[in-house]
């Protein structure tokens, strides 16, 4: 073999019959022909854009977080945490998302926002997948989705299986933390609370990190990511004040009010009470 291939040896092949390798693997020219805009107003490309990338995080997110879920349920602590590992920069790249329209003036947004019509960000399938795993679950929250019964069927499986978080804490109970049987064998269809009991195990973790210390670091990556589901909130509840105020939200929602509502929520809530009784 020469030390010194010839120009012709480093050039890529650039002949292909049909499409190229990349392009049946990535599918590009579906990505970069799903925009199309309703006005003519030249930031809605920004806008639509934007909301298709965040689409596609919500999707890996749900992928490692089942995923993390799944490898929790069989006891599987080193991919659980593999998984959560991941997510923690997809969480991040997805809070960067904002940035292209976490800017727009009132008169910049108005310019395209008939185009919504009645479409809203709570309508995303996705996004409720994502917000089923937190432990967020609402019944209600199908209703959208009856006339697309594909993701009806799988926000109705995602709705009826314990969360990310109730997974964690099965995993606390089988290494012997006294995780109430009310909090284990609740109905999973119903959105998670609080209790004082699930505190104290967490508090137990934390104060004895030299012996369950794989529990203290599953505890850190699930306040990884609460953390990071709050700045999502945060950074939309900002974004969405700086582009139309107070006024009511596309699809019917309260627009800020109810975003004001959704960011002041703990995600994980006992990791987080927990830290003042260590």
């Amino acid at each position: 073999m020469s030390d010194h291939p010839t120009d012709e040896a480093a050039t890529p092949n650039l002949a292909f019959e049909g499409t190229t390798p990349y392009e049946d693997y990535v599918k590009a020219s579906v990505l970069t022909h799903l925009q199309h805009p309703l006005s003519d107003e030249p930031g809605e490309m920004a806008f639509l854009v934007t909301t298709q990338v965040m689409e596609l995080w919500f999707t890996l997110l749900v992928h490692e977080w089942t995923t993390a879920a799944a490898a929790l349920r069989r006891d599987d602590l080193p991919a659980a945490m593999a998984a959560l590992r991941r997510s923690v920069p997809e969480l991040e790249s997805l809070n960067d998302s904002w940035k292209p329209i976490a800017h727009l003036t009132p008169a910049q947004f108005n310019a395209y926002r008939s185009a919504l019509g009645e479409g809203s960000g709570f309508q995303s399938a996705m996004y409720r997948r994502l917000e089923f795993l937190l432990g967020e679950k609402s019944t209600s929250m199908l209703v959208p989705h009856k006339g697309t019964p594909g993701a009806h069927a799988e926000l109705e499986k995602a709705l009826t299986e314990p969360s990310l978080y109730e997974e964690a804490l099965a995993l606390l109970a089988r290494r012997g933390y006294p995780i109430p049987a009310e909090v284990l064998r609740r109905d999973p269809t119903e959105k998670y609370e609080p209790h004082p009991e699930v505190e104290a195990a967490w508090q137990r973790v934390y104060s004895a990190s030299d012996q369950d210390g794989d529990l203290v670091q599953l505890g850190e990556l699930l306040t990884d990511i609460a953390e990071l589901v709050w700045r999502w909130r945060n950074d939309h509840l900002v974004a969405t004040r700086r582009a139309m105020g107070a006024k009511p939200g596309t699809g019917g929602s309260a627009g800020v009010a109810w975003l004001e509502k959704r960011a002041a929520k703990a995600v994980f809530p006992e990791l987080w009470t927990a830290r003042g009784h260590v």
